[in-house]
């Protein structure tokens, strides 16, 4: 049984402008000790997907107007705030974007591991801070007692998301949220990130939904990708049938705007990425048809791609895609998605 199940889900806006279609009808499973990835644009709905898990969406403007999100059986969607508040950060915690806006600069950092603690456990004082030390030497913190008295301001980038991941590891979660954990890191450390996460994740046995643009970041940590793209799921598989085997026009595109390594160092600096032309659609009014049409170099060849909403479907076992153009059905060689 998975242990977690969001079921047609759909966040809105409801702004001045009108209706913000954020997320609209995504469904995944995901079950104990397995990574998701979830990859695409900004402003794709990635976020606002795992603050609707959360329970975190801003009320008002935003809404969960349809779908379930079941957590071992129970729907949150449904939850009190009070209910929520069992959960949130016990049994479901989130690493947020940027440590330093999400640290509290007026607070110790003991302090601010303590707080979760003692909020969600029947312990001492003494008993969270010395859980409090045993969780920055978990996650590789240095003279982790004496950090204990320091403010975030004390630490560097990559400390400081170490600390929210202690944070949010405080009540052993069964499932962790990292969203866009190495954000504004440089790539040495964004390394050090992830193998620490997925060190954390076999370690506590948890499930963990991993959210970013960057499909490298997932490439070798997430057992199953999803791609969004304005607000919908548009491909959906493991991630090795999805790095091997990317079928929707915007999967590749997001892959062909990856760095290529191989090849000698002359090749590596007169290679150009690829771009994605245009941008996504307004989610106010979102085309009635494939809402990726507009920016697709395979759309407007007679099978109606403005008209016809593509559904998902799947075309292959656990291989499920949004296109009337999947790679497998194309005619001939793949285009080059060019600015």
């Amino acid at each position: 049984m998975a242990l977690v199940e969001v079921n047609d889900l759909k966040t809105h806006f409801f702004t001045r402008e009108g209706v913000v279609q954020a997320v609209d009808g995504i469904s995944f499973a995901l079950e104990k000790g397995k990574t998701l990835g979830i990859v695409g644009e900004s402003g794709c709905g990635k976020s606002v997907t795992a603050l609707s898990i959360m329970g975190l969406i801003p009320k008002p403007p935003a809404k969960i107007v349809g779908g379930e999100v079941l957590f071992d059986g129970k729907d949150l969607t449904k939850l009190s705030e009070h209910e929520m508040q069992h959960i949130r950060g016990n049994e479901v915690a989130m690493i947020f974007q940027d440590p330093m806006t999400s640290l509290n600069p007026t607070l110790k950092i003991g302090t601010q591991i303590t707080e979760t603690i003692l909020a969600h456990r029947d312990v001492s004082k003494q008993q969270a801070r010395k859980r409090a030390v045993e969780l920055l030497q978990e996650v590789g913190i240095p003279r982790a007692a004496e950090r204990l008295d320091d403010y975030p301001h004390r630490f560097s980038g990559g400390m400081r998301q170490r600390v929210m991941i202690a944070i949010a590891l405080s009540c052993s979660p069964r499932l962790l949220i990292a969203d866009e954990p190495t954000t504004a890191l440089d790539v040495t450390i964004q390394a050090q990130i992830l193998d620490l996460l997925d060190q954390l994740r076999q370690e506590h046995d948890m499930a963990m939904i991993l959210i970013t643009h960057d499909m490298g970041v997932v490439a070798e940590t997430a057992d199953d990708v999803i791609i969004m793209y304005a607000g919908q799921i548009v491909e959906q598989a493991s991630g090795y049938e999805l790095f091997d085997n990317p079928e929707h026009p915007y999967t590749e595109a997001l892959l062909g705007a990856l760095p290529q390594l191989e090849g000698d160092e002359r090749e590596i600096r007169e290679g150009r990425l690829t771009a994605i032309p245009g941008r996504p659609p307004d989610l106010v009014n979102p085309p009635e048809a494939c809402r990726f049409a507009a920016r697709c170099p395979y759309s407007d060849s007679g099978d109606n791609c403005s008209t016809v909403e593509p559904q998902l479907r799947e075309i292959r076992p656990g291989h499920w895609v949004r296109t009337a153009h999947p790679a497998s059905e194309r005619s001939g060689e793949r285009q080059t998605v060019n600015a």
